[in-house]
């Protein structure tokens, strides 16, 4: 329902943030409340979860974070609450490296995870959940990974060959060299 809120954080409480936007205050369930600041601006990506009787508002600082918490829950045996003590931790990747590596031992620190319940995350997830290298984009390069998802590159090749590219390059240089790249 809602994608992001952006506005002031009114309140920090130790399970959620309020965030004002036009005049309306959002009560977000987040992992981490206390690394929000009291007027700062923010955005939250969010997801808004509806069962039964529970009507609630879960925010999170980036959208990988959030995707990971939508597939967190969709496995058998996790719900919101067990989910977010996994979001709470600080590397993300960590987790996704877990998963995908089949690492029950690290799943298991987080409160509200067994043994069965790290096997079925892994069972449910693994080879699911893409690792995102972080990567600054220029205009150009932005531009240029545009007109190649256009042609149907797959966007982990084209991050692949772009990571490492001369940003100062003009649009066409840039996509001409990427496409030779992908083409090895």
């Amino acid at each position: 329902m809602y994608f992001q809120i952006t506005g002031k954080v009114l309140k920090v409480n130790p399970a959620y943030v309020v965030i004002d936007n036009n005049g309306i205050g959002y009560q977000i369930i987040v992992a981490n409340p206390f690394k929000y600041h009291v007027n700062d601006i923010v955005t939250v990506y969010t997801y808004h979860y509806v069962r039964e009787d529970i009507f609630n508002l879960y925010g999170f600082m980036t959208e990988e974070a959030k995707e990971l918490f939508i597939r967190l829950i969709s496995v058998n045996g996790v719900g919101p609450k067990t989910a977010l003590s996994i979001m709470a931790t600080d590397n993300i990747g960590e987790v996704i490296t877990a998963i995908e590596t089949g690492d029950v031992k690290l799943l298991t620190k987080f409160p509200g995870i067994g043994n069965k319940t790290a096997q079925q995350i892994i069972l449910d997830l693994k080879g699911k959940l893409v690792i995102e290298e972080d990567y600054n984009l220029t205009n150009n390069l932005r531009d240029a990974e545009e007109a190649l998802l256009a042609l149907g590159y797959k966007k982990a090749d084209i991050k692949r060959v772009l990571k490492n590219m001369d940003q100062t390059l003009k649009v066409e240089e840039i996509i001409k060299q990427a496409l030779k790249n992908i083409l090895k």
